[in-house]
């Protein structure tokens, strides 16, 4: 009698997870279509690379939800439970957006960058819903799992959203890839009508929720910062490889394979593999070993752009992506941690999002600088500063895992 137990309790955790992964592929394949997918479509067709990089204000939703985080904390919409409400609110009005979308091909440029701007409100305003709903129901010890169906799901959403429609857009167009996006997000949200969240709410949920999200951002500053510096660090040194391999010669639909389909499917197995080794090695160890093999790649980006070999650039990428994909459990698995507060909602839109929008002004910026010193001296600037960023995420984290540790809470 005692063998079936365990084979049920994963059964029954796996379905708890199921919910949350099949959302975060919606999200992976959404803003992976409209924030990496149009950018390469549209530098195929020569654009330049400054404008390529102010298509990325597309993001700024994501940067900026902590501006609108408290309603979506203190706001109950009817008939469903609390998060469930906006995540339903939001992801319905994503997928009626990106129908919308999906008529508008020879629609003026000002009109699509629009809709695409309020299809990532939605999908901004559902992760952080969904974020705050990690929070209160899932217990502290199943977190690193959740961060890995979060991770391996987006992974999943970018195969399709950054990958396969970006190598079949020639035979499917604008009509059939916004469509079939939106068909994803309907199919994916299904699963999540029927997550009990009133059953599982933790008692600490239900704390009073009144402070303001200004007052929180004081308590948060520091980590926001770290965090910040982190987002931009990243992405400045890895961002932009598609950009890099794009002006090294390589074809656009081997790029979009690449680091669209083929980053997205080595992030799910290295999200499926440190979600474990988050809890067996530690999350220090993780961070420190992935983060200088994320270094080592830029020195070989650096190497390629100077050298001019497309070959070794894409080696170099796939570095990149293998040992980038070992840092996001632990990094957000900390999120979750920090963001365990009485407004799990603005405190996450806090960290990530206003994070995120510390890191905008580089993520606009990037790729005209990149065309005005040229790719090598890029790679030069970026590999120190990625450094500096880990040093000091690393620092906070570590922080907090020793007063956690103080205090006899679970970590990791």
């Amino acid at each position: 009698m005692s063998g079936p137990v365990p084979a049920r309790e994963w059964l029954s955790w796996a379905a708890q997870l199921a919910p949350f992964f099949c959302l975060y592929i919606t999200f992976g394949t959404t803003l992976g279509f409209l924030i990496s997918g149009a950018p390469l479509i549209l530098r195929a067709r020569g654009i330049d690379l400054a404008e390529v990089g102010f298509l990325q204000l597309i993001n700024l939703p994501v940067g900026l939800t902590f501006l609108w985080a408290l309603p979506v904390d203190r706001i109950r919409l009817p008939r469903l439970p609390h998060r469930l409400g906006w995540i339903v609110l939001m992801q319905g009005s994503a997928i009626a957006l990106l129908l919308i979308l999906s008529r508008g091909e020879a629609w003026p440029l000002s009109a699509l960058f629009g809709l695409a701007l309020a299809t990532c409100f939605c999908v901004a305003t559902m992760d952080i819903a969904l974020e705050a709903l990690v929070v209160e129901t899932v217990g502290p010890e199943r977190r690193p799992y959740v961060a890995s169906a979060k991770l391996c799901g987006a992974s999943l959403g970018g195969i399709f959203g950054a990958g396969l429609l970006i190598a079949e857009y020639d035979r499917i167009g604008w009509h059939g890839a916004v469509l079939a996006v939106a068909v994803l997000n309907g199919l994916c949200l299904l699963p999540m009508l029927r997550y009990p969240e009133r059953a599982l709410r933790r008692v600490s949920a239900e704390a009073q929720r009144g402070a303001l999200a200004l007052g929180r951002l004081r308590l948060l500053a520091g980590r926001v910062l770290v965090l910040g510096l982190y987002f931009a660090a990243m992405f400045a040194l890895t961002g932009s490889n598609n950009l890099a391999l794009l002006d090294l010669g390589v074809p656009l639909a081997e790029v979009g394979l690449v680091t669209g389909g083929l980053s997205s499917g080595i992030n799910l197995v290295m999200a499926l593999v440190s979600g474990v080794l988050v809890r067996r090695v530690g999350t220090l160890p993780l961070i420190t070993v992935s983060a200088a093999g994320v270094a080592a790649s830029g020195l070989l980006m650096l190497w390629a752009s100077a050298a001019a070999a497309p070959n070794l650039g894409l080696a170099a990428s796939i570095l990149g992506i293998l040992c980038g994909g070992g840092l996001g459990v632990p990094v957000f698995n900390m999120i979750y941690r920090w963001a365990q507060g009485p407004q799990p909602a603005t405190d996450y839109a806090l960290l990530f999002g206003a994070a995120f929008f510390a890191a905008m002004p580089l993520r606009v910026g990037a790729p005209a600088l990149a065309g005005a010193v040229g790719w090598p001296v890029y790679f030069a600037l970026a590999v120190p500063l990625y450094g500096l960023a880990v040093l000091l995420l690393r620092g906070a984290i570590a922080r907090t895992l020793i007063a956690d540790r103080a205090a006899g809470r679970a970590v990791s």
